[in-house]
C-alpha cells in the first residue's frame, strides 16, 4: 500500500533530525578534540622554541613573584640520537681488521718505585738481580709508565740455605687494581671519568689514548678493565646505599636506559632507579633487571628497614606499594603538578592561570624562608601560618569548581592529577625539612640522560648495574664538592687492600667522609661561580 505524502514527509523530517543530531554530536566531539590538540601543539611549541626554564611568566598582567629568585630547573627527557655515533662505529669496525697489536712499551718511564724485601741482612745477602713490573698511569694530557722494581737478594754463603730455608729474598708484588694488568689506578680512574662524567664512549676513548701513545688498545680490553674496576668499587656502592637509607627523608626517581637484548638483536628500554638522602646529600643508583615496578624501590627500603618520608613524582608504582601506616610516608612533587597546568594554559587559561599563581605564592613563601635563613622548625611555623591556608584554598577549589571539568580536557586532567596527590603534598606542612618538589632528585638523573645520548646503550644487564656503581660515587662527589679524579685515583689504588674491610671502614672512604681527611681535593661550587 502506498504511503501518503504526509507520512513520507514526516519520515523524511525525522530522518533529517536524527542525522542533524548525530552530526551535531560529532562536531562537538571534534571541537573538543581540536581544542585539546591545539593546546598540546602550543605546549610542544613552547617546549621546542620557548625558554627551557620553568619559571612562570606574568599571567593576566600580574607581576611575577619570582623576580631574582633561583629555582631548580626540571629534568627533561632527552631523545636519544645516534647521529654520528653509528658512523664512527662503522669506521672503527672497518678498520678493526688492520689494527696493530696492543702496545704501550713506547710510553716514557717517568717514575720508579723500589720495593725492598723486609729485614734484609746485607752482610749475608747480596743483590743478584731484580724484577720490574710496568704499570701505565695517567695525568691529564699524558700517559706514562711507572716501573715497580723489586730487587732480588741471594745468600752470599749457599750453605746457609739448609739452615735458613730461603736462598733468595724478594719483596712481594704490590696489589694493583688489576692482577697482572697494565693499567694503574689513575688510568682506570680516567677511563671511568671520561665515560660517566664526560660521557665519552669507550671507542672514542681508545682513539684518544692512541693519540697519547697507547697503540692498538681493543674495546674488549678496556671493557675488561672496567668490569674489574666495578668489582673493586661495588662494596662502596653497597655501603653508600645503606648510609642513604639510614636517613628519614629521601627522594626517589627513575629514568630509562637502553640495554641490548641479544635474543632480539636490538635494545630494550629499561629503567634505572635513584634514591637520594636529602639532608646528607648522598646519592645511589640501582638497577634490577630494568624493572619499573614499584616493588623495586619497596624491596630496597624494606631490606634496610627505611622509615620516614619518601618524596617522589606522581608515578602510580609508589602508591601501589606504599600503603599508609606502614612507616613510609609519601610526599609528592609540586613541579610535576604545575606541569599539567602549564599544558592546559592554551586550552583554558583562566583556571590554569589561577592555580599556577597559587603555586607561585607557595614558592615565594619558600624563597623568603630561604632568604631569612630559617631553621626547619621556623620554616614549619611559617608554612602553617602562610602556606597552609593557600593549600587548603587550592584543595577546596579542586573539590568544587576544578572537578567539574571533563577528564577529556587538559585542564580536567591537570585537576585530577593534582587532586589525587594533594593529600601527599600536604605532608610538607609536617616537617620544615621537606621540599615542595623533587627537582633535586631529577637533577641527579641528568648525567644518566646525557650519557645515554652519547654512549647510546648498555651492553647487557650487568653493564647497566655496573654503570650504577660508578655514577653513584660521582654524584655523591658532586654534592660534596669532591674532585672526582683525585678521589677515584686514591680509592681505586686502595681497594685491592680492602677486600676484608668492615662496613665502618668502607663508610670512612665514601666521598662525604673521605673529603674530611683530604681537604685539598675540595673543588668550588661551579654553579655558584656561574651565577
Amino acid at each position: 500500500m502506498d504511503m501518503a505524502p504526509e507520512e513520507i514527509l514526516h519520515m523524511t523530517i525525522d530522518s533529517l533530525i536524527k542525522t542533524n543530531e548525530q552530526q551535531a554530536r560529532q562536531i562537538e566531539e571534534m571541537s573538543v578534540r581540536i581544542k585539546e590538540l591545539t593546546a598540546q601543539l602550543a605546549w610542544f611549541q613552547r617546549r621546542m622554541f620557548g625558554r627551557s626554564s620553568e619559571k612562570r611568566m606574568m599571567l593576566d598582567g600580574q607581576l611575577t613573584l619570582f623576580d631574582n629568585t633561583e629555582e631548580c630547573p626540571s629534568s627533561t627527557s632527552m631523545e636519544e640520537d645516534g647521529t654520528g655515533e653509528k658512523n664512527e662505529r662503522a669506521v672503527i669496525s672497518r678498520q678493526g681488521r688492520h689494527r696493530s697489536r696492543e702496545n704501550w712499551e713506547n710510553l716514557p718511564v717517568l717514575e720508579t718505585v723500589v720495593h725492598e724485601p723486609e729485614n734484609v741482612d746485607l752482610e749475608r745477602y747480596r743483590r743478584i738481580g731484580e724484577e720490574i713490573t710496568y704499570v701505565v698511569e695517567h695525568k691529564p694530557g699524558k700517559l706514562y709508565r711507572v716501573a715497580h722494581v723489586r730487587p732480588k737478594y741471594g745468600l752470599i754463603n749457599p750453605a746457609e740455605i739448609v739452615e735458613r730455608g730461603k736462598g733468595v729474598l724478594i719483596a712481594p708484588m704490590p696489589l694493583f687494581p688489576i692482577y697482572k694488568g697494565v693499567p694503574g689506578a689513575s688510568l682506570l680512574a680516567e677511563i671511568l671519568l671520561q665515560k660517566y662524567e664526560y660521557h665519552m664512549p669507550f671507542y672514542r676513548q681508545i682513539k684518544q689514548l692512541a693519540h697519547l701513545g697507547m697503540n692498538g688498545l681493543k674495546e674488549a680490553t678496556i671493557t675488561g678493565w672496567f668490569k674489574r674496576s666495578m668489582e673493586l668499587l661495588r662494596p662502596l656502592h653497597t655501603a653508600l646505599v645503606k648510609e642513604i637509607l639510614k636517613s628519614d627523608y629521601c627522594q626517589a626517581d627513575e629514568t630509562t636506559t637502553n640495554v641490548i637484548n641479544p635474543e632480539k638483536h636490538a635494545t630494550d628500554r629499561e629503567y634505572v632507579w635513584m634514591i637520594r638522602a636529602v639532608t646528607e646529600k648522598l646519592v645511589a643508583f640501582f638497577y634490577e633487571e630494568g624493572s619499573r615496578s614499584g616493588e623495586v624501590i619497596k624491596d630496597l627500603t624494606d631490606k634496610y628497614n627505611f622509615k620516614g618520608y619518601l618524596q617522589c613524582d606522581g608515578f602510580s608504582g609508589y602508591t601501589a606499594v606504599y600503603k599508609p601506616g606502614f612507616g613510609v610516608t609519601l610526599v609528592n612533587c609540586l613541579v610535576h603538578i604545575r606541569r599539567y597546568f602549564e599544558q592546559a594554559l592554551e586550552e583554558n587559561r583562566k583556571p590554569a592561570s589561577w592555580f599556577l599563581c597559587k603555586i607561585q605564592e607557595l614558592y615565594h613563601i619558600e624563597h623568603e624562608c630561604d632568604k631569612k635563613g630559617m631553621t626547619p622548625d621556623q620554616r614549619k611555623l611559617e608554612r602553617l601560618a602562610r602556606s597552609k591556608p593557600l593549600m587548603e584554598e587550592m584543595y577546596k577549589w579542586m573539590e568544587t569548581e576544578g572537578l567539574c571539568y571533563s577528564q577529556s580536557t587538559l585542564i580536567g586532567k591537570a585537576v585530577s592529577y593534582a587532586y589525587t596527590r594533594w593529600n601527599n603534598m600536604m605532608h610538607v606542612l609536617d616537617d620544615g625539612r621537606l621540599l615542595l618538589d623533587n627537582n633535586l632528585a631529577e637533577n641527579e638523573i641528568r648525567p644518566i640522560t646525557l650519557g645515554r645520548k652519547n654512549y647510546l646503550f648498555c651492553g647487557n644487564h650487568e653493564a647497566a648495574g655496573n654503570m650504577c656503581v660508578v655514577t653513584s660515587l660521582l654524584a655523591t662527589c658532586r654534592n660534596h664538592h669532591v674532585n672526582p679524579r683525585t678521589y677515584l685515583n686514591d680509592i681505586i689504588a686502595r681497594m685491592p687492600y680492602m677486600e676484608k674491610a668492615s662496613e665502618k671502614e668502607l663508610v670512612e672512604i665514601l666521598p662525604h667522609r673521605w673529603i674530611l681527611s683530604h681537604p685539598e681535593a675540595t673543588i668550588s661550587d661551579i654553579r655558584k661561580q656561574a651565577n
